[in-house]
Parts: C-alpha cells; structure tokens; sequence
C-alpha cells in the first residue's frame, strides 16, 4: 500500500525530498530493480530473429516539415525554425508549441494500410512513438491532458499502430523520449535576448502550461536527463502507465538506463508485467543506448559496431530526418538494404523510421524506398531472417570504414561507404538455421 500511496502523491504534485528511497510500484515476478537481478534477462527468440523493424517516428512535431528538434528550436532565438515560427506562426511568448499540436490531424493516416506496406517491404517488428521530448503523449493517457486522444488526431495511437501490427502478426513495441523531455524542454523557460520582445517570457514560464513544458529546472540541471527526482519519478508513473496498460513487446528509451533505480524499476516492472501477460514467457525487449552485458538489448542512434557483438543489439535509424521536413534526401533502398546485411553480420536487428508526412501518409518516393526494400527481402532475406553471426562478420575493405572504432564515434553510420567490396555471406546451419557471416 506505501508504494501505490507514493505514486498518487507524486501524481498530486506534491514534492518529493531527493534524499527518499526510490519506492516506485513494480509488478510481481522473478525480475527486482538491481542490475544483479537483471542479469537473467535472455533476448526472446523473436527480436533475435526478426532482425528488420520499422518505426513511426511521427507526431505533432511534422507539423511545421522543418524536421527534428522544432519543439525545442523554435525557443531559440536565432535558430532557422525559430525565425519559420515566428514567420507562420507568431512570437513564442504567445503561440508557442502548445498552439502546433492542435493542427496536428493526421487526416490521411492508414495505420492497416501502411501496416500492410511494411510488412511486406520485410518488417518483422513495428514500433510506434510513445512520446518524443515534445511531452505529447500517442496514448489515452489517464495521467496527461496532453494526449492524443484528447487534441491533434483524437486518436489513440499506440493503440491503433498495435491493433494493426497484431492483425499483420509483427511484434509490437513503443518509444519513450519522456526521460529526456525534462531539460530538452526548457528552452520554453527562456526569452529573446535582443530585438523588440527581449525579455518577454516565451509561453512555456505560463504556470498553467507546465504540464506540457514541464517546470523551470535549476541552471546546473542541463545534462541530457534531468537530476530532479521528482521529475524522475514523474516519468517512471507515466511510462509505467504506458507498459502497463498496452503490454508491448518492446520498449525503447532515447538515452542511457535513465535514472539509476528508478529506471532499473521500470525495466523490471516492465519485463515482469510482460512475463505475466504472456502467461509466463517473457517476450519484452528494452532498449537504451549503454551496453547491457545481456540485461537488455543496447541500441545505437544511426551507428553500427565495429564487429559481432557476443550480445544482441540494434540500430535505429530513420530513411530521412527523423521528422518530416520538406526537400530533404533519403536513404536508397540500396543503402537500407546494405546498411541491414552489415547489422545482421554483427548479431544486431536494424529498426529504421519511414518518414511520415503530417496529414499520416507516404510520399510517392518514399512508397517507392518501402517497395524496394521489399523487392530486396523478397528475395534475400533467407539470409537475413533469423541467422545467428559466424566466425567473421564478413570482408570490409579498409577503405570503406575510419581507421578509428567506429564504436567510439556518434552517429557514424556517416562515416561508412558500402560497395561491391563489402563482402557477406550466408550459409545453412543445423536445424535450419542460417549462419550469417
């Protein structure tokens, strides 16, 4: 009763001292919120076969098509989407981001449709946005107004992407961006610091809009996840919602382990619920960009390893930026493809975001990219779909990757050019398995 006693307070907004225990509800099970505990974790058989995953990394934030980081640039006076918001829009003291997700409708969206196109195009796992660091929730949140069920689409979804990703039989799972948002978000706080509104406090310092652009943190609290342990809590109450009430197969956050025990509960809660869900198979991959010594499945943001990793892995990438933004150049099939028989090679799955215009639909060169991609699985993908790495991950001519690990390089898939020289082959196993080399 003292943990559910906790969580309504926090709920409440009432404060919670830094120096509390973390003492956050966690489902029953075999998994408890330590790394020791966690070390029993094994990637279910499923994520390592599937190998190929689609993502929608799309939401309120397409609106405006300048891609990435508009929710956050547009509070940066001097940045190019802040001069576009101030150009369309009007000066961020009054129209700030809470007046773009109301335009967000998503009237085109097909989610059966394209659901369709993924899978054929290779897909063997789907995921949807939870919530980016914007704060704007895909699901019927019962704990945030902020949601999209209640502005933008008035749809739910997360649980719309999940009904057809079941109907097409591909696993199901949901990105969390939330436990960055807290320090992302407070360019809101700000105001311009010259020309005719200097000084004049953006929207996010409105104390009845800090819901969406969270509170006002301390200068030293800048670092990519937040050091408030209220607002830690905050979001282990809101993804756990999330997990709890949709029971994904996977679950991703857009940093490291977040928060030390507050995350490492979430994690157990996570695979615990799952566990009981599934009648006690244990489905649930988590993702976080931190090696896991097999606790989880470490993901790395538009990079590969340098080699066969003795632990499932995976990239996430997008064909284009990671939200609309138009005239921008996409990747090939021929890049996704090689980029995918590189990460197969290296025991790693490759899940790449399919930009989405705002309305919800394709562009007529990006139907043409899916299309590719699978014409190229239609045929390949005996070697791709369920293989295990060999001795060697295959010949890669010095000259096609940086004299330096790759691993030790962000974002490096910059940095590597594919060729006929890249070099992988497969061969049959033992119960018909593929060994991928």
């Amino acid at each position: 009763m003292k943990k559910h006693i906790i969580a309504s307070i926090l709920l409440a907004g009432i404060g919670i001292r830094a120096e509390e225990k973390v003492n956050c509800p966690l489902a029953d099970g075999p998994f408890k919120g330590d790394m020791e505990s966690l070390k029993q974790y094994q990637t279910p058989d499923w994520f390592r076969d599937a190998k190929f995953g689609i993502w929608a990394h799309w939401g309120p934030q397409a609106v405006p098509e300048m891609g990435d980081w508009y929710a956050k640039r547009m509070y940066m006076s001097g940045d190019a989407k802040y001069k576009d918001h101030l150009t369309r829009y009007g000066h961020p003291s009054v129209q700030g981001y809470k007046d773009i997700i109301p335009l967000w409708k998503a009237e085109k969206w097909d989610p059966e449709r394209l659901m369709e196109l993924y899978k054929k195009a290779g897909a063997r796992y789907f995921v949807s946005m939870g919530t980016h660091h914007d704060n704007f929730f895909m699901w019927d949140s019962k704990l945030h107004k902020w949601n999209a069920v209640q502005m933008g689409p008035h749809k739910d979804v997360v649980a719309t992407w999940q009904k057809a990703a079941k109907a097409n039989g591909l696993p199901f799972g949901v990105s969390e961006h939330l436990a960055a948002s807290y320090t992302w978000f407070q360019a809101a706080h700000g105001a311009d610091v010259q020309g005719p509104m200097k000084g004049v406090p953006y929207d996010g310092n409105d104390p009845k809009n800090q819901d969406l652009y969270h509170k006002k943190l301390p200068a030293d609290d800048h670092e990519w996840l937040t050091k408030d342990p209220e607002n830690q809590k905050e979001w282990n109450a809101m993804i756990r919602e999330l997990v709890d009430t949709y029971h994904p197969d996977l679950l991703y956050s857009d940093s490291k382990l977040p928060f030390g025990d507050v995350g490492r509960n979430l994690i157990a809660n996570f695979y615990n619920g799952n566990e009981a869900f599934n009648n006690g198979k244990l489905t649930a991959v988590y993702n976080c960009k931190e090696p896991s010594e097999g606790r989880f499945v470490q993901d790395i943001e538009r990079g590969v390893k340098d080699d066969i990793s003795p632990y499932p892995w995976q990239t996430d990438t997008s064909i284009g930026d990671w939200f609309y933004s138009t005239g921008q150049k996409y990747k090939s099939a021929a890049e996704v493809t090689a980029m995918l028989c590189d990460i197969v090679s290296k025991n790693g799955n490759l899940l790449i975001n399919i930009v989405q215009t705002p309305e919800g639909d394709l562009e007529p060169d990006v139907l043409a990219i899916v299309d590719g991609i699978g014409k190229w699985t239609a045929i390949n993908g005996e070697g791709i779909y369920a293989t295990r790495p060999w001795k060697i991950s295959g010949e890669n001519p010095s000259a096609s990757v940086p004299a330096t690990s790759l691993e030790k390089i962000g974002f490096n898939e910059r940095l590597i050019k594919f060729s006929e020289k890249n070099i992988h082959a497969h061969a049959g196993g033992w119960q018909g398995r593929k060994n991928a080399a």
